[in-house]
């Protein structure tokens, strides 16, 4: 068994035992293997071991990985970085989900520039849960009409809400930012009707207590891949 399989096996296993602790079925909590920096071989590897689904940051990154691995059928790709308004079209072409929306402006670019021959794009939108000025995402007081803007968008599939809280030491810190993303995301379906299966938060650090706040989708790359090096 090679090195991500066996990260794999152990990541799984984490994911399990959390959601056993928490009274949830395990397999209601998907796994996100995220490969940006990784190249293609790592995402073979993964593969092999039975991972399907896998989160890019960097849209070209992405891109060329995407069609360098055409030959692996069932693979799903994420895009779960920063967007910006010149790169949308090449993740609406290329991806099938998006978790970092947090603008209207973006999600109308992705609707306009989804081919109408391919599946609705997969969304999520990005929201501030730790009221960082340098974070990514919409305010929770914004969100309500977000949400009702990009639901009724064609070639969109609105699927839940996307968060990452501010690095810390404090699990009590952390697990209240994941219950506002849980709380805000169980608002919406009772005030706007809409039907949000998806809640993409937890990361290798903190993936546990995500479960156990109602994660759906756990982001997960260097407890499978290793640490990054970015000086290469």
């Amino acid at each position: 068994m090679s090195g991500t399989a066996e990260n794999l096996k152990a990541v799984r296993a984490q994911m399990a035992t959390a959601g056993r602790k928490s009274g949830r079925n395990p397999d209601s909590v998907h796994l996100l293997a995220v490969s940006k920096t990784w190249p293609a071989a790592a995402v073979r590897e993964a593969y092999a071991a039975g991972q399907r689904d896998f989160g890019e940051n960097y849209v070209q990154e992405g891109v060329d990985k995407i069609a360098e691995l055409t030959d692996l059928p069932g693979l799903v790709w994420h895009f779960i970085g920063p967007l910006q308004s010149n790169k949308t079209r090449l993740v609406a072409e290329h991806f099938q989900w998006v978790h970092s929306v947090d603008r209207l402006k973006i999600a109308q670019r992705l609707s306009e520039q989804r081919d109408v021959h391919l599946p609705p794009l997969n969304v999520c939108l990005q929201v501030n849960v730790s009221g960082e000025a340098s974070k990514s995402g919409v305010t929770p007081a914004e969100l309500p009409a977000l949400a009702r803007a990009v639901a009724v968008l064609p070639h969109l599939k609105l699927r839940g809400l996307m968060g990452i809280p501010e690095p810390s030491e404090d699990a009590d810190l952390l697990i209240s930012r994941f219950r506002l993303l849980a709380d805000l995301r169980d608002q919406l379906q009772g005030e706007s009707g809409l039907t949000l299966d998806t809640l993409s938060m937890g990361m290798s650090a903190d993936m546990g207590l995500a479960i156990a706040a109602g994660s759906t989708m756990v982001r997960v790359g260097t407890a499978i891949f290793g640490v990054r090096n970015y000086m290469e």
